[in-house]
C-alpha cells in the first residue's frame, strides 16, 4: 500500500484502509462550505460531534477538510470563552453554552499534535482551547460535578465523564507549550472524583447506555471499578450480532454507541471484546462508506401498531456514526492492522497523566492515589 492509504488506519478482517477512507469521504460529502460538520445533511451542528468528525476525517485522510472543520470554529466562541449549543446554517440556533461541547475542542487539538506534529497550528488553537476550558471549570460545583450550561443546576454524566477526557488532553497541550493550567489539574481531580464516586449526584439519565460506559470511555473509571462497571448492564445494552443499545426501553442499535463501547473495552485491553463490537454494527454500512444511525430489530408480530421492526432509524446517515467508526478503527488498528499516532486518545496513553484528588468539597475524606 502506498501514498495517502498507508496513512490511513484499517483492522484486519472488518474494514480495509480503503473502506476507512470511503468512510472519511462520507462525511466531507456533507461538510457545508464554511467547515461546519453536520448530523447530517440539513441537520444543526453540535461542537462536540463536529470536532469528533474533524479527528475522523484527519486519521482519514481527509486533512485540508479537517482543518477546514477546525478553522470554523474560533469565530463561534463567545467572549466568556463558551460555544453555542446548536448551530444552524452557520448560525447559532441556541445561544446556551454547553460545557461538554465547549471543552471538547482541546481533545481534538492534541489530537491534531498527535497526527501531525504541526506545532504551529497549536499555538493557533490554545487561546481557543485555553478559553473555553478556563470557562468550563468555572462552572464546577463545591461536589465536582460541573453544571450543563450557566442556566441550568443539573450535571450530567455522560458529559461530565467526557469532559475529564478534555481536561487531560487540555493539560497535554499545557505541557507541551509550558504554559501551566493548576487550576484545570485541581478541577480534573475533583471531577474525576465525582464520576467514580459520586455518580448519584449526577442527573438520572439512566436510561441511555451514554451514561453507563462514558465514565470508562472518559477515563475516570478504570481497572477493576471499569470492569466491574460495565459487567451491571451488559445484558441490558448489548445484543450480540448487532451493537447496542442507545437506550435500554427501545430495540434499537446506534452504531456510534456501539463503536464508542469497543473503544471503551480497547482503553481496559479487552480487545477481543472491543473488536467483535466493531464488527458487529458493520451492517449499519453502505457501499459507499457511508453509515446509517441505527437499527429497529425484532419480530413485527409482536411489535406495537405503528412501530416497525428490522429497519434502518432514523431514515438517515450520520456524520457521528462515521466518525466513530473511523476511531473505533484507528484505536483497534493498533492491535489487529494499522493505527495511526493518535490511536491512544481515548485509551487515555497519549494524555496528561490522571489527576490527583485535590481541595475536595464534596465530604469524602482526602484520598492519596489516583485512577489504576
Amino acid at each position: 500500500m502506498t501514498g495517502r492509504l498507508a496513512r490511513v488506519p484499517y483492522v484486519e478482517g472488518i474494514l480495509t484502509a480503503e473502506q476507512v477512507a470511503e468512510t472519511a469521504a462520507s462525511i466531507v460529502a456533507m461538510q457545508e462550505p464554511w467547515g461546519a460538520v453536520p448530523w447530517t445533511v440539513g441537520e444543526h451542528v453540535d461542537m462536540w460531534n463536529h470536532v469528533e468528525a474533524a479527528m475522523a476525517m484527519l486519521v482519514g485522510g481527509e486533512v485540508e477538510a479537517a482543518e477546514r472543520a477546525y478553522a470554523w470554529m474560533p469565530g463561534l466562541q463567545r467572549a466568556d470563552g463558551s460555544f453555542p449549543m446548536k448551530i444552524v446554517g452557520g448560525v447559532p440556533e441556541d445561544e446556551r453554552g454547553d460545557v461538554n461541547m465547549s471543552a471538547y475542542l482541546a481533545v481534538g487539538v492534541w489530537h491534531h499534535w498527535l497526527v501531525r506534529r504541526d506545532i504551529s497550528f497549536v499555538h493557533e488553537y490554545w487561546p481557543v482551547v485555553r478559553a473555553a476550558l478556563d470557562w468550563v471549570v468555572s462552572q464546577q460545583v463545591a461536589w465536582g460535578g460541573i453544571n450543563w450550561t450557566p442556566t441550568e443546576d443539573f450535571c450530567l454524566l455522560t458529559g461530565n465523564s467526557s469532559i475529564y477526557h478534555s481536561l487531560r488532553a487540555g493539560v497535554a497541550l499545557a505541557d507541551l507549550l509550558d504554559d501551566p493550567q493548576p487550576e484545570w489539574e485541581l478541577a480534573g481531580g475533583r471531577l474525576g472524583h465525582a464520576v467514580r464516586e459520586h455518580r448519584d449526584l449526577f442527573a438520572d439519565k439512566s436510561t441511555y447506555s451514554m451514561d453507563w460506559y462514558y465514565p470508562v470511555l472518559g477515563g475516570a473509571v478504570r481497572g477493576r471499578a471499569a470492569t466491574d462497571l460495565l459487567a451491571t448492564r451488559w445484558d441490558e445494552f448489548v445484543v450480540p450480532g448487532l451493537g447496542i443499545h442507545c437506550v435500554d426501553s427501545n430495540p434499537w442499535v446506534t452504531g456510534a454507541e456501539t463503536c464508542e463501547l469497543a473503544m471503551a473495552l480497547d482503553g481496559l485491553g479487552d480487545h477481543r471484546g472491543a473488536l467483535t463490537l466493531l464488527a458487529d454494527m458493520q451492517h449499519l454500512r453502505e457501499s459507499d462508506g457511508r453509515y446509517w444511525t441505527g437499527w429497529v430489530y425484532g419480530d413485527e408480530a409482536s411489535a406495537p401498531e405503528g412501530e416497525p421492526r428490522n429497519v434502518y432509524w432514523p431514515v438517515e446517515h450520520t456524520t457521528y456514526t462515521a466518525a466513530a467508526v473511523i476511531l473505533a478503527v484507528d484505536a483497534l488498528g493498533e492491535v489487529a492492522g494499522h493505527g495511526t499516532a493518535g490511536s491512544g486518545i481515548y485509551r487515555g496513553t497519549s494524555l496528561a497523566p490522571h489527576f490527583r484528588e485535590l481541595g475536595l468539597e464534596c465530604g469524602c475524606p482526602q484520598p492519596t492515589g489516583s485512577p489504576a
